[in-house]
Parts: structure tokens; C-alpha cells; sequence
């Protein structure tokens, strides 16, 4: 198997063509950097839209409760009974 860190070294090499001088001390994210950061921001951007449009077709109202029905709504609500003395 080959070394990775020769390949990824000549693929940096081969994109940095762009520049006119390549310092070997500097790091700098490059095309390749950005292009991989554009990509993650318009996932994201696409994620939060079909989030929000899931979100919105959510229903929120609460169906009663039938215990609350049956006249026990003090009980069912954990309020205390006054004690007859």
C-alpha cells in the first residue's frame, strides 16, 4: 500500500499551482478548503430549511385528557383536598 502522506503531499503540491510561490513552512487551507467548507455550509443551509418545513407541519395542540372527564380533575391534577375537621 502506497504512504499516504507522499499522495496527500503531491496532491497539496499539484493544488497550490495556483499560487506563484509555495512557502513549505506556511499552511493555508487553499481551494481545497474552501470548496470543502462551501459544501458543508450548503448542507447545513439545506438541513435547517427541511428542518423548519418539517417543523411546521407539526401539530401542537394536546388532546384531552379522559381522565380529566370523569370529575376527578382535582385528583388528576395532584391538587390536595381541603380536610373536613
Amino acid at each position: 500500500m502506497p504512504d499516504m502522506s507522499a499522495s496527500a503531499s503531491l496532491a497539496m503540491t499539484q493544488l497550490a499551482t495556483l499560487a506563484k510561490e509555495v512557502d513549505e513552512d506556511k499552511v493555508t487551507p487553499g481551494v481545497l478548503g474552501f470548496v470543502v467548507f462551501a459544501v458543508m455550509a450548503l448542507a447545513v443551509w439545506g438541513l435547517m430549511k427541511s428542518m423548519n418545513r418539517h417543523m411546521n407541519r407539526v401539530e401542537f395542540t394536546e388532546a384531552p385528557d379522559p381522565k380529566a372527564d370523569s370529575g376527578d380533575s382535582a385528583e388528576a391534577t395532584g391538587a390536595a383536598k381541603p380536610q373536613q375537621g
